[in-house]
């Protein structure tokens, strides 16, 4: 069957439950059946007054009539497909360019965007983001729930994959190749025991979401020693030495270069900020918490 719009499809979602499935173009959000071909259940062409491309659209996996979307104009909404009208919607300081729902907390969702960070946001407040997750050099290009729902993987632009768990706001692995290129989609296998990346240089590969799992059927043996390990590494956690020693990652000298750079910059930024305050009048200018600034504004 061929489905035709008035412009180019950018997103597509099937629904949890029901024989329906979503696109996201940039004329409008589409809602089809796949039995009826001619034209869409539902269309969406004017989504909180902005005609902006929507880039991304997905279900919820718990209530199946309400979708997320994410589009060019740096905003993030939620709507009901049942309606008419959209629910609300969150304008960011920079554009995401992929969503996904928590599989197993279905009021939680992670962005990823273009200032190098992800965002989870609950979907009862989306006046702030629950957890900024960081350490990327490079836009966010795509990102999946482990099956868990406990962790989530990041593809970037800087050529990087990061796991983060869900509050978390550093990545507890980074994995790189000197070949692999810019990464544009990952992918969690249903045992959560691998990740799927597809990057530029027209590879797909195949990661373990636990580096130092060993592959195949361990013996009673090893896997008690595993778990004592990882006792030993959970009591002593709080040492610095031991901290220093569990976190530490390889990373190309690229990325370390970009990291020790955004640092500076940083310390700048905050060092501004607290001049401005030390010599404005007092109660006139106050510190904005970095979770506060990333939303613009919310539109209903």
């Amino acid at each position: 069957a061929d489905y035709r719009i008035n412009g180019t499809f950018k997103s597509i979602d099937h629904h949890w439950t029901k024989s329906q499935f979503a696109t996201a173009s940039d004329s409008a959000v589409d809602i089809w059946d796949p039995t009826r071909t001619n034209s869409p259940l539902q269309s969406y062409s004017d989504l909180w007054g902005s005609d902006d491309t929507v880039t991304v659209i997905r279900y919820n996996p718990a209530e199946s009539y309400l979708a997320a979307t994410a589009s060019a104009d740096r905003g993030i909404g939620l709507f009901d497909t049942r309606s008419s009208t959209p629910l609300k919607k969150t304008m960011l300081s920079m554009r995401s360019n992929c969503l996904r729902w928590n599989p197993m907390e279905p009021n939680v969702f992670v962005v990823g965007n273009e200032d190098y960070n992800a965002y989870s946001f609950d979907m009862r407040r989306l006046d702030q983001p629950a957890m900024i997750h960081k350490g990327h050099v490079g836009a966010i290009m795509d990102v999946a729930w482990s099956p868990t729902g406990r962790e989530f993987v990041t593809a970037s632009y800087d050529k990087t994959i990061r796991i983060f768990g869900q509050r978390s706001g550093t990545a507890r692995d980074v994995y790189h190749l000197k070949r692999m290129q810019r990464i544009w989609c990952v992918n969690y296998t249903q045992d959560n025991d691998y990740i799927l990346s597809g990057s530029d240089d027209s590879n797909i590969r195949i990661w373990k979401a636990q580096a130092s799992k060993s592959i195949g059927q361990s013996t009673t043996r090893e896997e008690t020693a595993v778990r004592y390990r990882q006792t030993l590494i959970k009591k002593y956690s709080n040492m610095p030495e031991i901290q220093r020693i569990h976190k530490s990652r390889k990373v190309p000298k690229l990325i370390k270069k970009q990291t020790a750079l955004a640092q500076i910059q940083k310390e700048k930024v905050k060092r501004k900020e607290s001049n401005v305050v030390k010599h404005s009048k007092p109660g006139s200018v106050q510190f904005k918490s970095e979770r506060k600034s990333v939303v613009v504004k919310q539109v209903d």
